[in-house]
């Protein structure tokens, strides 16, 4: 199974605002840092934001930070926040959808692999300010 960028960007972000503790951070930080596009990590910070993970502040000096943290954010919750699906399979018009055991199996895999990202909070994939180049 593979996460859309913009699962890995979410994370991405978030691992950034936390390793650089009480410290406002930018979008083009974050951009330049993990070489993405300010207009996806803008999106990416706009969903973060309205689900309460992210804390905008406005004005001449803000920035973002984490608004909740590190090990109250739980790494499955923001994959189900971000992904759009989990399906392994695509059924439609397969001749043996009706009887097909196999999307079971494909459901199982996929719980499987979230019950990882379950146990898993931010905390845990942080990784120092210096890999980052970050000065806290």
């Amino acid at each position: 199974m593979q996460l859309t960028k913009f699962s890995d960007y979410a994370l991405r972000v978030m691992i950034f605002a936390a390793s650089s503790g009480e410290r406002l951070v930018t979008i083009e930080e974050i951009g330049a840092a993990f070489d993405i596009s300010r207009a996806h990590v803008k999106k990416v910070v706009n969903h973060l934001s309205r689900a309460g993970y992210l804390e905008a502040v406005r004005g001449r000096k803000g920035g973002l930070r984490l608004a909740l943290e590190p090990g109250e954010i739980n790494l499955g919750q923001v994959l189900r926040l971000t992904e759009t699906g989990f399906d392994c399979f695509d059924c439609r018009g397969c001749a043996i959808a009706s009887d097909c055991r196999l999307i079971g199996v494909g459901m199982a895999a996929t719980a499987a692999f979230l019950a990882v990202f379950d146990r898993q909070t931010l905390a845990d994939i942080l990784v120092p300010a210096s890999a980052l180049g970050l000065e806290v």
